[in-house]
């Protein structure tokens, strides 16, 4: 008994480590510009599908190279989830601040067109994209040197959106057929991709006659050094400062020449390489596919409400709680230790799979929110009221 209720607990906080690394984005995302970002777990299903790659492009040199290919996919995992932050939050985020319902529709648009991306993304797919980019943004480009572009912008895009597509459809197929790309199968493709992890994070560690797999135990080590690292960043360097003036009051922050726009992308950038990391840890626990967000964004925004919005230490607590909760209910552990009243035992047998787990937690997280709705640590200040 003892023994599972160790496992149970290591498994959980482990889990809830993963949770961790995705609600620290999603907080400072949501704390910061109010953006509810339903494409947050297809950033960690990128960041996964990154380790994958560089995974595979290290294999073949094999030894040293292999046994620290994980430390190159979290830095790789980082800055491609960073870049399509960025590009996200230039393109369709910044257009729609102030409009939750159509910020919360148009990520989640974003999420479905990225499930796709990555069930079908091939090159025949990259050399169309490739080109509409050259041929669209490289017109407005041109045309954006002409003195009178704000008057003529909306026609622009207007003719140049459907033109540069045909273009790039047309000649993207042609190019295709002769060079034989239109055969090549998907990259990924609709089926999981398992990440073998390094040697030195094989096998486990023996306490008390429980495993503890060396892979959980560096999620959780990672964990702490990227709560460190945000902690650092927001308290102790300037760029860090004008994240938390902004996030207390926008209005002012801009008064005092705070460039707010900076911020908001910056930000968006930070959030999305920390699910990008956390998208790293999540392909060492098991094998990734297209719906690996899926299985984390709910939670994920649980912890953030349940923490308290913009706040690291309730997002800690809330994290690690809810993740060994999940596990600890989902598993048979309590079945076992309410194993003297028959009927407590039938009662979490009922919960004891991952999804009727999932039900239990939320209806705790619905009771518990009764009592304080602004979360484990609300916000405090004159800008809560406004």
């Amino acid at each position: 008994m003892l023994s599972g209720l160790l496992n149970g607990i290591f498994s959980g906080v482990s889990v809830g480590s993963v949770l961790l690394l995705a609600a620290l984005g999603l907080a400072i995302v949501f704390g910061l510009m109010g953006v509810i970002n339903m494409a947050h777990g297809e950033l960690m299903m990128l960041g996964a599908y990154t380790t994958f790659v560089v995974q595979n492009a290290l294999r073949p040199m094999g030894g040293f190279w292999f046994d620290i290919y994980i430390f190159v996919a979290l830095i790789a995992a980082f800055m491609v989830t960073a870049l399509f932050g960025i590009v996200l939050e230039r393109g369709v985020i910044r257009y729609l601040y102030g409009r939750p319902l159509e910020t919360l529709l148009a990520t989640w648009g974003v999420s479905l067109i990225l499930q796709q991306l990555v069930r079908s993304v091939s090159w025949q797919l990259v050399t169309l994209v490739a080109m509409f980019c050259v041929l669209f943004f490289g017109a407005l480009w041109i045309l954006a040197r002409r003195p009178n572009y704000e008057q003529i912008r909306g026609w622009s895009i207007a003719i140049l959106l459907p033109l540069s597509a045909a273009i790039a459809i047309v000649t993207g197929n042609t190019v295709g057929q002769i060079y034989g790309l239109a055969v090549t199968k998907p990259w990924f493709g609709a089926q999981n991709v398992d990440v073998t992890a390094p040697r030195w994070l094989r096998g486990g560690l023996s306490i008390a006659g429980t495993q503890l797999s060396y892979a959980r135990i560096f999620i959780i080590v990672l964990t702490i050094a990227a709560v460190f690292g945000v902690y650092w960043f927001l308290n102790k360097t300037s760029w860090g400062l004008r994240i938390r003036a902004v996030t207390q009051n926008r209005s002012m922050s801009a008064c005092l020449g705070i460039p707010t726009q900076k911020v908001d992308a910056l930000a968006f950038a930070l959030g999305s390489g920390l699910a990008g990391v956390a998208g790293c840890a999540v392909s060492l626990l098991g094998s990734v596919g297209p719906n690996t967000g899926q299985n984390y964004i709910v939670d994920t925004f649980m912890i953030v409400v349940v923490g308290g919005v913009g706040k690291l230490v309730g997002s800690i607590i809330a994290a690690l709680a809810i993740g060994t909760a999940n596990y600890i209910i989902g598993s048979n552990v309590l079945v076992d230790m309410f194993s003297f009243s028959p009927q407590l035992s039938e009662f979490f047998k009922f919960f004891s799979t991952i999804s009727m787990a999932k039900v239990m937690v939320f209806a705790l997280i619905i009771v518990f929110l009764q009592f304080r709705p602004a979360g484990l640590f609300p916000q405090k200040g004159r800008t809560v009221d406004a």
